[in-house]
C-alpha cells in the first residue's frame, strides 16, 4: 500500500500563504538525511527538496492564499490544502500520515502523527518541500513589498515584523483574521477619520 506523508509550512505567520505538501516516497530510492525541516539549514533543505522531487513516487504542493485563510480560519484552510494535495497525488495513496493531531477528510485511510515531521520519513519529506516552497514565495513577496522584511522573517511575528506592521500598516498579503494585523488596522482607522474631519472642517 502506498503511503503519503503530509505536512504544512506557515500556519503561524501574519502574512503570506500556508503551504501544504504531500509526498509518497519510493522505498527503492530512499532519500538520506530527512528530518523536520526546521532542524535543517536552508542549504540542506534545498538539496533535500531536489532529491525528494527527483526520487519520490509522487509529490504535490498546494498554497492556500490569504483570502481563503481569512474566510475559513487558518486551521480549516490548512485542512483544505491537505485535501487538495493528497487528492492530486498520482498514483493515489492508500494511507495518509498527517503531521499533528488534526486530519482532513480523505478518501484513503488517514492517521495523525504528533511530531511526525521528525519521526516519519514521508512527513519529513513533505515538511521540507512545504518549507522550501513557502520560503521561496515569501522572498518573491519581499520583492513586491521590501519594507516589511519578508525575506528575513517569512511573515512570522518577529519584533521587526511587528514594528513594521505597526508603522506601515498591513499590506494586501497580511492575514486580516490574525489579531496583530487586526490591531494594526484598528490603529490606522481613527487616524484616517481624524484626517478626513480636519480636511472638511
Amino acid at each position: 500500500m502506498l503511503c503519503a506523508g503530509v505536512d504544512e509550512a506557515g500556519r503561524g505567520p501574519l502574512a503570506g500563504p500556508v503551504v501544504i505538501a504531500a509526498v509518497i516516497l519510493d522505498p527503492a530510492r530512499p532519500v538520506e538525511g530527512l528530518d523536520d525541516s526546521t532542524r535543517l539549514s536552508p542549504r540542506r533543505r534545498e538539496l533535500l527538496a531536489g532529491k525528494i522531487r527527483d526520487q519520490a513516487v509522487a509529490w504535490r504542493i498546494e498554497a492556500i492564499e490569504v483570502p481563503l485563510i481569512d474566510e475559513l480560519n487558518i486551521l480549516q484552510a490548512t485542512l483544505v490544502g491537505m485535501q487538495r494535495a493528497v487528492l492530486a497525488l498520482r498514483p493515489p495513496p492508500g494511507l495518509a500520515l498527517i503531521d499533528g493531531n488534526r486530519a482532513p477528510t480523505l478518501a484513503c485511510e488517514c492517521r495523525t502523527v504528533v511530531g511526525g515531521d521528525a519521526s516519519e520519513p514521508a512527513i519529513s519529506a513533505a515538511s521540507i518541500l512545504a518549507k522550501v516552497h513557502r520560503d521561496s514565495l515569501m522572498i518573491d513577496l519581499h520583492r513586491a513589498f521590501p519594507d516589511y522584511g519578508f525575506d528575513r522573517h517569512k511573515g512570522y511575528p518577529t519584533p521587526q515584523h511587528l514594528e513594521r506592521l505597526r508603522r506601515l500598516g498591513p499590506c494586501p498579503h497580511h492575514r486580516r483574521s490574525f489579531a496583530p494585523v487586526r490591531d494594526a488596522l484598528e490603529r490606522s482607522r481613527p487616524q484616517a477619520r481624524s484626517s478626513n474631519c480636519c480636511e472638511t472642517a
